[in-house]
């Protein structure tokens, strides 16, 4: 068995703390236990794969530092910067770090935001650190918008070697759902445009209720449909006019958008 295994070479560094600025210094697959540094500079130090857990690094600038597949733990980052830093399958759990780090961090392939925005989205939320959870969210969501719609539509060689056919099929399936919950109510987060979407259906109410049930070239007519149509779709007054099936499906569109309105307050509440 030990003919396909060899050992890794991670050395485990307990206790140390950094005496002075480091520059160009490599700390490859190492794990760091109660590492330490305060106000130290890190020029271009490759810290790939290494773990950091309980690590203390308060007040540190990291300019073009490497933390490829690194993982935080505990740690506390509190006022470093990270400058030009690539930070590719890092994870990041119980963790203080500035919300800053979504700005300036980011990698640059679409799939690999969405994982970065998506551990720190997990972090801040269990630091209870619910702004940057939001802000997390949002990159999130756009990182995933984008990385769908080039799953399908893109023709670089990435997108076309790992989604092809039917798995391309499928990738467009999955970005039109993606893209009209996302116009509906922004994925579950934002709920002006839930109010967006309200205001939408109200008017197309109103012009349905004028195209069949009044004249159309009577401007009084719409200003009277309008109203109406929020007293409709409110359950406030029904009108003989309207079939029983159409307000059925006005019932409907009521009860989804007020659980879509009770689901965003309550994740939002959630997080604080």
């Amino acid at each position: 068995m030990n003919e396909h295994l060899r050992p890794s070479g991670r050395e485990i560094r307990t206790d140390q703390a950094v005496a002075h600025d480091l520059e160009n210094v490599k700390f490859v697959n190492l794990q760091f236990k109660r590492l330490v540094a305060s106000k130290k500079k890190f020029t271009g130090c490759n810290f790939s794969y290494s773990e950091f857990d309980a690590a203390y690094l308060r007040n540190c600038t990291f300019d073009s530092c490497n933390f490829t597949g690194c993982k935080f733990t505990n740690a506390n980052l509190r006022g470093s910067k990270f400058i030009g830093c690539r930070f590719d399958y890092t994870q990041f759990s119980h963790t203080l770090v500035e919300p800053e780090i979504l700005d300036m961090g980011c990698p640059g392939q679409e799939n690999l935001q969405q994982g970065f925005a998506r551990t720190l989205r997990m972090n801040f939320h269990q630091i209870g650190d619910a702004a940057a959870a939001n802000k997390a969210i949002k990159i999130e969501l756009e990182a995933t918008g984008i990385h769908l719609y080039k799953a399908w539509r893109s023709r670089e060689s990435y997108y076309r070697k790992k989604y092809s056919g039917i798995q391309r099929a499928g990738k467009f399936i999955e970005w039109s759902v993606f893209a009209a919950l996302d116009f509906f109510w922004g994925n579950g987060e934002s709920p002006i445009k839930l109010l967006r979407s309200l205001l939408y259906l109200v008017i197309l109410i109103a012009l349905g209720d004028v195209y069949f049930l009044r004249d159309v070239h009577v401007f009084s007519s719409y200003a009277c449909a309008l109203v109406q149509a929020l007293e409709v779709l409110l359950g406030i007054t029904i009108p003989l006019g309207f079939s029983g099936l159409v307000l059925a499906g006005i019932a409907g569109l009521r009860y989804i958008m007020f659980a879509c309105l009770v689901s965003i307050l309550i994740k939002r509440l959630s997080r604080r």
